[in-house]
């Protein structure tokens, strides 16, 4: 099935396309025209131009259109859901859940714009100052481009999509290349609304001619992206003077303190390290173990990680598919290779074959191994002994990353100091830190990115505040 794109209310082709192909089947499942710097600009003149007409809408009528837009969702839930399964090959079942959850984001979406309002202060408060009526309110920023990645190709789009477009802005949509025709889809669902703002989305794919043209123009006021530390530097270089948030990924990690019990985490363990593939930002890839239950805890974790069903993604029953693409499971291949050649121990997984990259637990790592001290992205964890939770602290926090960390402990005194001591943008008592409810402010400190996103939190990214006296 062919993608194609929008210059805002317009939907075109281009002569020139690229093909998706199935990371299992390795069968073509869409084609999507190929975007360039022109149709970047494009889009951008036309956000502009709409951008006028689009701030004066009422916030009801905006309403109405993601209202819409969740209806439409309902009613397509399950051909979104093959589609993420065939552009990404995420397994059906997390797909169908990826789905529920958008349609939970639109909704948190709503309520935070029903409830973002301004605030008043007090002119008079210093004896500088005199008695006015004053107070602030947040007015929309603008153009905002918006660049997604492929791990949860719907979702991730729903988180900066619709706190913009309830704002007020126009938007220029990039998303991954690897799922052209899920975001097809889910702009087309906003495009074809009777409710919608003219012309306030525009979509166009790309790699780095199409992102650094759309991050480097003057007209967007906003740019939203989520990806690579990496990209995420050259975003922060080339765009300039105007807003930019980066939610870059992380090396998420956990303590286990004696006190746990085993098997309940390890259960939930094998989930925060292994679900889609490892391919979250707050996959769990580090397991720092008090040293009085280390081993057993590997080995339970290595048996619950045999016990995954991993396999073909259509299937209601898997677990785990296939990485995005072969450079991916070579890239996983080659880290634990190069980790047990230094010693390291493969307790579980550790070698592709050939579609699917197992789920790998590995034992006698060393702080200075890529697969803990990088973020892996692949559905390897690590479990290191480690004397008490001071030497699990000192670790876990000595990583450039600082997305969302947890702890495992019936200790208060210890959960305390995870919640005070942890350098990160979120912290998880007594399960993974793979969690993330859509409700939540969401984003990491040092080179997990800028600023935060959720629903609530992401309407500030794409609003200014306006001051307001009178005196």
């Amino acid at each position: 099935m062919e993608a194609k794109i929008f210059f805002g209310d317009i939907e075109t082709t281009k002569t020139k396309v690229g093909e998706i192909v199935n990371p299992y089947t390795k069968e073509v499942v869409a084609t999507f025209p190929i975007c360039d710097a022109s149709d970047a600009n494009e889009a951008l003149k036309i956000a502009e131009k709409s951008f006028k007409e689009n701030r004066q809408i009422p916030l009801s009528q905006r309403i109405l259109w993601i209202e819409d837009v969740i209806e439409s969702l309902r009613k397509n839930r399950e051909d979104i859901a093959k589609t993420i399964t065939d552009e990404v090959a995420k397994p059906i079942k997390f797909a169908r859940i990826e789905v529920d959850r958008c349609i939970e984001t639109l909704r948190l979406s709503v309520s935070a714009a029903i409830e973002q309002g301004g605030e008043t202060f007090s002119s008079d408060a210093m004896p500088s100052g005199r008695k006015t009526i004053s107070y602030f309110t947040r007015v929309p920023i603008g153009v905002a481009t918006l660049i997604t990645p492929f791990n949860f190709p719907l979702n991730l789009i729903a988180h900066k999509l619709a706190p913009a477009l309830l704002t007020g802005n126009s938007i220029v949509l990039k998303p991954t290349p690897e799922a052209p025709l899920t975001a097809y889809k889910f702009a087309k669902l906003f495009i074809q609304s009777k409710h919608r703002s003219p012309n306030a989305l525009s979509l166009v794919y790309g790699d780095a001619e199409v992102g650094s043209t759309l991050v480097k123009s003057s007209i967007p006021r906003a740019v939203s992206f989520t990806g690579s530390v990496p990209v995420g530097e050259i975003i922060t270089r080339q765009a300039g003077i105007k807003k930019v948030s980066l939610e870059l990924g992380g090396n998420a990690a956990t303590y286990i303190d004696n006190s746990a019990n085993l098997l309940s985490v390890a259960k939930k363990c094998v989930v925060g390290a292994f679900a889609n593939s490892g391919q979250v930002c707050i996959s769990l890839q580090r397991i720092y173990a008090h040293k009085d239950i280390a081993d057993e805890f590997a080995q339970i974790l290595a048996d619950e990680a045999k016990a995954l069903i991993i396999g073909n993604p259509y299937d209601d029953d898997t677990f785990m598919g296939p990485l995005i693409d072969d450079e991916s499971a070579q890239r996983a291949q080659n880290w634990v290779q190069s980790a047990i050649a230094e010693g390291a121990v493969a307790l579980s997984g550790g070698e592709s074959d050939g579609k699917i990259f197992p789920p790998t637990v590995m034992s006698k790592v060393t702080d200075e191994m890529q697969i803990v001290c990088e973020e892996v992205f692949a559905p390897i964890v690590s479990v290191v002994k480690v004397e008490d939770f001071d030497v699990a602290l000192s670790k876990i926090n000595n990583s450039p990353y600082g997305l969302q960390y947890s702890i495992f402990t019936n200790d208060l005194s210890l959960a305390k100091r995870a919640i005070e001591e942890f350098d990160c943008g979120g912290v998880v008592i007594n399960d993974i830190p793979t969690i993330r409810f859509d409700i939540q402010p969401y984003g990491g400190n040092k080179l997990s990115g800028i600023g935060k996103e959720g629903p609530k939190y992401a309407l500030e990214e794409f609003t200014e505040i306006k001051s307001i006296v009178i005196c």
